[in-house]
């Protein structure tokens, strides 16, 4: 049994100017012998490539069914991304509070707290002794730096000079001296 079906307009199929864009010249000849292909028409597969067929519509079912597939594939993607973000932030954790216990072993055994990642500290040996400093710089362009009075091995280094006003209030509120750096 046939399914009825409502045909309005020419019974038969246009061409399709994006596809027919893409043909070879050897399929010229067949289309121009009409305007509306059916399938009846003699060399209708060669041009078929090349004609707008109107897809058939999905039914409800087809809908329904590729709609849960893709509802379960995000549900699925998301239950990933919790996961491995959960993992993330178990392992940042475990990193952070492993680094704060080392911390303070270290200073259990040495009296002090490790410095700060905030700059470099760099260590010279020399006469037998050890020194340490703690400098910190922006880029290499400086006239200078300040330091905690004759005490050396503690440096922030500055790119412009500062007026006398700045001088004296730095020495004067935080003990900070200005060293002129000679290029």
């Amino acid at each position: 049994m046939t399914e009825p079906t409502l045909k309005i307009g020419p019974s038969g199929y246009k061409l399709d100017p994006n596809k027919l864009k893409e043909a070879p010249r050897q399929i010229l000849p067949y289309l121009f012998s009409c305007f509306y292909f059916t399938e009846e028409f003699e060399y209708f597969d060669v041009i078929k490539p090349y004609l707008d067929i109107p897809e058939k519509p999905k039914t409800l079912d087809e809908i329904t069914q590729e709609f849960d597939e893709k509802i379960d594939n995000l549900i699925e993607k998301t239950k990933r991304n919790f996961y491995a973000s959960k993992l993330t932030a178990e392992r940042n954790y475990e990193y952070k509070f492993d680094k704060i216990i080392g911390n303070f072993e270290y200073a259990k055994e040495n009296g002090q707290f490790p410095y700060l990642n905030l700059a470099y500290t760099t260590t010279k040996l020399s006469a037998g002794s050890l020194e340490s400093s703690f400098v910190i710089k922006q880029g290499s362009n400086h006239k200078g730096y300040y330091t905690f009075g004759n005490r050396r091995y503690f440096k922030i280094y500055m790119p412009d000079k500062p007026n006398m006003i700045v001088k004296f209030f730095m020495k004067t509120c935080l003990g900070l001296v200005w060293v002129d750096e000679a290029l």
